[in-house]
């Protein structure tokens, strides 16, 4: 079986590349394509440590950086990481709602399809339906 080395050997790489019709020449990514084997032909971020461009990681992730993005990206607070945990534990509640209300054959019909949240565990059981009833009533208070 042949070893295959995982070192990137760097004289195959083209450091430089040139725009603006050869009147700025700036540092080439150094990412390659794995299917074509080709370099990516855009230019590397100055602050990019490892020479790469900002489709392949060369941004810049301090907390701080990071924070301000986010900042600039909220339109409106429908979708901080609050709600979604509260739309998240809501469409939970719903989900338990409806399977306690199967199992105590108190309604009919289909049942919701598609993935459920996470943090949905199924009711199947009366024994069931008395977790998720006192689970709410503790999360409530």
């Amino acid at each position: 079986m042949v070893k295959v080395s995982k070192k990137i050997d760097k004289s195959q790489y083209e450091t430089y590349v040139t725009l603006a019709g050869g009147r700025i020449r700036c540092l080439r990514c150094m990412a390659r394509s794995v299917r074509s084997g080709e370099q990516c032909g855009k230019p590397a971020m100055k602050s990019s440590r490892t020479q790469k461009c900002t489709h392949h990681g060369g941004r810049p992730h301090s907390p701080e950086v990071l924070r301000r993005i986010s900042e600039a990206n909220t339109l409106h607070g429908e979708s901080t990481k609050a709600a979604k945990e509260q739309y998240r534990q809501d469409a939970v509640n719903i989900l338990h709602l409806e399977d306690a209300m199967r199992v105590l054959k108190m309604g009919e019909g289909p049942s919701l399809r598609g993935r459920k949240p996470a943090g949905y565990r199924g009711v199947y059981s009366e024994a069931d339906v008395v977790r998720v009833i006192s689970e709410m009533l503790l999360h409530r208070m």
